[in-house]
């Protein structure tokens, strides 16, 4: 058991198990933790279930959040608490050593943290402790958007007419006075976790990418509200453009919330702003809402097949196409931009992500899950829901699917969304004199047993792009009239 640095505690007072909601404005576990009077002791716990299920890059970027939120708690009088071990176990504990008499946290959604919480609940309830779950993570929870029927959603454009005119209240502000107590338990230190350890040399360039924190996610939705938002439709799309808000690196870890991100939109609507293209912006906010909303119904999206009939398809594990295409040396300019971008940043252009998912899982031949795994490894932004309805919407095995027939054609994509081969030069250095710093950057970040240089030669293509797309549409033929 943990130390303490004084014995002297009040009976009452209220734990906050912080997850992925590390932020202080419109936190509504925050709000709901200082209800009650008395002290509030924030904690962050370091489970096997965190340790198992994210990547080098999203346990890299996790460590910089913890250690940003640490930094505006201790200017607020306040501390963030940090142990690792079983979440039961660390509340049981730190309820003794404290004497709190209740717990709240933010609400998840994926049935592996459902069941998980559902223990840690019983267990705290047992010991005589009160529970709070809330939600600060989503617009609208799971089991509150119905059809007529009283079914959940299968398919986004329905969803997005059921829930476009709902009312989601004003964002909180942040809390005047957090509470602090007087005294406060042995903590790890975040350090010793080495977070960052996976990623090797990687962390030192995607740190130079990377907007860490509540403030930096606040500045970065005002930029885009007062420069890009009224034109998102229009360019978003566009490699080369800075057209996108690049929120999703903040939303993942909670750094701002969904609700702030749509009133803030509303708003420009209401200032007259192009109404069309800031609708297509809260439509992409409703399409994270979607990917939670299946996450919670139909929980086997991270792992199986969303569509059962594609169980059998053909598609490969993983091979050495897709360990050239993890490489960014495919042969084809524009996937291995984007492959780069995203060991480099630790994000990836959004239409990017669909080329790189239609070459892998259509023109390779290779299943959705090698390419899901690689994202989880590699993006700073990785979202568990997101990312695996993404992959498998690309695939054609998800929901709103598109249909597999439908490939995209890397060659006439970059024509069309980065006419001038700009993205590209950012991210590729063989021939490019001088390279780029993003495309240098690259060679800096990479494992050196991959014996990568800048000055090499640039791979031939590892595929013929129509033969890949004929093959593709052949194994689709064959597998549909079986």
């Amino acid at each position: 058991m943990h130390g303490m640095e004084c014995a002297a505690y009040s009976r009452g007072g209220t734990i906050l198990w912080l997850r992925r909601d590390l932020r202080l404005r419109d936190q509504p576990a925050w709000a709901a933790a200082l209800e009650e009077g008395g002290p509030v002791w924030p904690i962050f716990i370091l489970d096997s279930l965190i340790e198992e299920t994210y990547g080098a890059a999203p346990k890299w970027r996790l460590g910089e959040s913890l250690r940003s939120l640490a930094t505006s708690l201790k200017r607020r009088k306040s501390r963030l608490l940090f142990r690792r071990g079983d979440p039961l176990k660390v509340l049981q504990s730190l309820t003794t050593e404290t004497g709190a008499r209740r717990v709240v946290w933010s609400r998840l959604y994926d049935s592996v943290s459902v069941d998980r919480d559902e223990k840690v609940r019983a267990g705290l309830n047992a010991q005589g402790v009160t529970v709070l779950e809330v939600n600060s993570s989503l617009l609208f929870e799971p089991w509150t958007v119905e059809t007529q029927q009283g079914q959940f959603y299968r398919v986004y454009t329905p969803f997005w007419k059921a829930v476009q005119h709902r009312d989601v209240g004003q964002p909180l502000g942040a809390p005047g006075d957090l509470s602090p107590p007087e005294n406060w338990p042995a903590s790890d230190k975040l350090s010793d976790w080495h977070l960052d350890a996976e990623m090797d040399r990687g962390a030192a360039i995607v740190s130079r990418y990377a907007k860490v924190g509540e403030d930096a996610a606040c500045e970065r939705l005002d930029r885009f509200i007062a420069h890009s938002i009224g034109r998102y439709k229009s360019e978003r799309d566009y490699l080369c453009l800075d057209s996108t808000s690049k929120l999703s690196e903040n939303l993942t870890y909670g750094e701002i919330s969904p609700r702030r991100l749509w009133y803030a939109a509303t708003n420009a609507v209401e200032g007259k702003r192009n109404t069309v293209e800031v609708e297509h912006f809260l439509r992409e906010i409703a399409w994270r809402e979607f990917a939670y909303h299946l996450l919670y119904h139909t929980p086997h999206i991270i792992k199986e097949n969303w569509r059962s009939e594609w169980d059998n398809f053909p598609w490969r594990n993983d091979n050495k196409d897709a360990e050239a295409w993890r490489r960014g040396m495919t042969g084809i300019e524009v996937v291995d931009a984007a492959m780069r971008e995203m060991y480099t940043t630790g994000t990836m252009h959004n239409r990017a992500r669909m080329l790189v998912a239609s070459f892998l899982t259509k023109h390779l031949m290779t299943g959705w899950w090698v390419g899901e795994a690689w994202f989880r490894e590699c993006l700073i932004d990785w979202d568990i829901a997101s990312n695996a309805m993404g992959w498998q919407w690309v695939a054609g095995s998800g929901p709103d699917a598109a249909p597999y027939f439908r490939i995209f054609n890397p060659e006439l994509q970059a024509k069309k969304f980065d006419p001038d081969g700009r993205y590209r030069d950012s991210f590729l250095a063989e021939g490019r004199r001088p390279p780029h710093p993003n495309a240098l950057n690259y060679f800096e970040a990479v494992p050196k047993s991959w014996v990568l240089t800048p000055d090499q030669e640039y791979p031939h293509p590892i595929i013929d792009l129509s033969t890949g797309r004929q093959r593709a549409q052949e194994a689709y033929r064959e597998y549909r009239n079986r």
